[in-house]
């Protein structure tokens, strides 16, 4: 696994979430990410709980395992559980820990237009920003709702930005129903 604390780190991109189950999407955007933001490095951040979410069906052991597998012939991209040194489920702790041990890296938090969209129900949200740029990804049926959304009124338009990419209409979800 790479080391999360790099001093030669200018630009990370961090994904985070409960990959459960981890898919081809998640690594759609990471690319996408990695290309168009420059990124050197690329952090799957595996969390235990989603505090807005229902308790994964996979165990975190699982999930962090799937997650490296999908990711193993990805250099840039490394897999990472942080719940233990974080010690909280939100994503504003998870970046000032992150900001801490890579001070002068630039940090960009990828999301879907889904989580954009209720952004707003995050607790802190409006301070993420000064850790990282958000970067928010198309999402089916959810693209028009973000782009309107309290989030995208309320922060300053430099502080995130909308990709617009091909839509990968897979999900978590989705492939839960099939289980």
């Amino acid at each position: 696994m790479k080391k999360i604390y790099n001093k030669n780190y200018k630009n990370v991109g961090i994904l985070g979430g409960t990959f459960d189950p981890p898919h081809l999407g998640h690594l759609h955007i990471s690319k996408i990410a990695l290309k168009k933001l420059h990124l050197n490095n690329l952090f799957w951040i595996v969390t235990k709980q989603n505090p807005l979410k229902s308790r994964p069906i996979l165990e975190t052991n699982i999930r962090i395992k799937l997650s490296k597998n999908i990711t193993q012939n990805q250099k840039k991209i490394s897999v990472h559980y942080l719940d233990k040194k974080v010690k909280s489920k939100n994503t504003l702790d998870l970046l000032i820990y992150l900001k801490k041990k890579n001070k002068k890296t630039k940090f960009f938090f990828i999301m879907g237009a889904d989580n954009f969209y209720k952004l707003h129900s995050w607790k802190n949200w409006k301070k993420i920003p000064k850790y990282a740029k958000i970067i928010v990804f198309p999402r089916q049926n959810y693209s028009d709702k973000a782009l309107s959304s309290v989030a995208s009124k309320k922060l300053n338009k430099k502080d995130w930005m909308y990709i617009n990419s091909k839509k990968v209409n897979i999900s978590s979800s989705l492939i839960r129903k099939f289980w």
